[in-house]
């Protein structure tokens, strides 16, 4: 069976670090697996960049934003069938489309002969524009009159009720299964215009070899941590992005006593984490960014806790890599987060904007080595027994065989 995996990038992004995990898991399976994207990072033959007319495509969809409509406008990518990838496939699997790179009213054109899978790693497949709505429902009936024109995607006017009308009538003419990620946006995609197509829930699968826990002492003595401080771990990707929730972790670790921030020091994975502890009495570690599962897997089991104060997510890698490692979590309850921070068995789920119930999570669990060695455990046999990258293959060749058969 021959696949190909078209998506943003192929480790670009959590999208691209998921689909490219996918890739890697179906070649261990005997797969021809293959990914076309935008962005290529790595170096193998299996992975090849969409042919664009890069400065011409981007010149217009520079006026498709300011028109209200993304994507649109790249052309190149009803191209894409007569790439030797795209004709040697018997299946299709998108990934994430949004970004510039690719037209979504090509999807018709491009599953007509071949059966594609859409997996979906945010809400944007179903609405007028945007990547997560918040407290907005408006995709279940047609947009418009959008309150969050700024959220990634943001467009400069709002033709959010068109490019909902153009989403519904390309998936009238498209053949396609759906592949939900969480069982939060399993319920949503059941409410949306995609409720016509089969709908699978498999959720991102992590090589549980690659992150596993590690010796805590020796984790702490490599990265240079003193034995008795308590480590809290936070992945910085940008503070300034509202819904990574960095405001509300800056004032959650504010609420902690003063006694208790003097035994913790906290390890930024990331960019841009310096800004988080200026206006705090916590010491820190600043890593940069890290793309080595080894100095990864060092990180987290170095850490007592990883804390991600998200405001809207689907199913968030860090929290897999976390688990697998055997690092309990805390976070808020949001989006897919609850499918892999269960309150008392992986780690503390507070409530939605909550900063205070926050730190009371992170006090609570510092404060209790019991429970937090337990909560280990159960990080570690949840990842091993639902999230492997086996079973995700597994499940994913099950539906590719499945759509092959018709």
């Amino acid at each position: 069976m021959k696949v190909l995996q078209i998506n943003y990038s192929d480790i670009l992004g959590g999208a691209a670090i998921a689909g490219y995990r996918l890739h890697q898991g179906l070649l261990s399976q005997g797969i021809d697996s293959k990914l076309l994207v935008d962005i290529v990072k790595t170096d193998s033959a299996r992975v090849a960049t969409i042919n664009r007319k890069r400065n011409i495509e981007n010149l217009a969809n520079s006026l498709g934003w300011r028109l209200g409509l993304n994507n649109i406008n790249s052309i190149s990518t009803f191209q894409i069938n007569q790439h030797q990838f795209y004709q040697k496939a018997d299946i299709l699997n998108f990934h994430n489309l949004h970004g510039g790179y690719f037209n979504y009213l090509a999807i018709p054109s491009l599953t007509k002969n071949k059966p594609a899978v859409f997996t979906l790693h945010d809400m944007w497949s179903f609405t007028g524009h945007c990547a997560y709505s918040y407290d907005c429902d408006r995709w279940k009936t047609g947009c418009g009159k959008c309150p969050y024109l700024n959220i990634v995607p943001s467009v400069g006017k709002d033709s959010t009720f068109l490019e909902w009308k153009l989403k519904n009538w390309i998936y009238s003419n498209s053949n396609l299964a759906i592949v939900t990620l969480s069982n939060w946006l399993t319920e949503q995609v059941k409410q949306s215009m995609l409720n016509r197509f089969p709908i699978h829930h498999i959720p991102n699968g992590i090589d549980t070899e690659a992150y596993q826990p590690l010796d805590s002492v020796e984790c702490k003595s490599v990265l240079g941590i003193s034995q008795n401080k308590k480590v809290l771990m936070f992945v910085s990707q940008n503070l300034n992005d509202s819904r990574k929730g960095g405001d509300l972790l800056i004032k959650a670790l504010q609420e902690l006593a003063s006694s208790l921030k003097k035994e913790i020091i906290i390890l930024v994975m990331g960019n841009g984490g310096e800004q988080l502890t200026k206006n705090i009495d916590i010491s820190a570690i600043y890593l940069g960014y890290v793309d080595g599962d080894k100095l990864k897997s060092i990180a987290y089991s170095a850490a007592d806790l990883f804390i991600f104060p998200t405001r809207a997510d689907n199913l968030p890698l860090v929290l897999q890599e976390s688990m697998a490692c055997g690092t309990p979590m805390v976070s808020f309850k949001v989006g897919g987060v609850s499918d892999l921070v269960r309150h008392g068995i992986t780690g503390y789920l507070a409530q939605p904007e909550d900063y205070q119930d926050f730190s009371k999570g992170i006090q609570e669990l510092l404060e209790d080595t019991n429970l937090r060695e337990k909560m280990s455990q159960n990080c570690r046999n949840i990842a091993i027994q639902e999230y492997s990258i086996e079973l995700q293959a597994q499940r994913y060749i099950e539906l590719y065989n499945l759509l092959k058969r018709y």
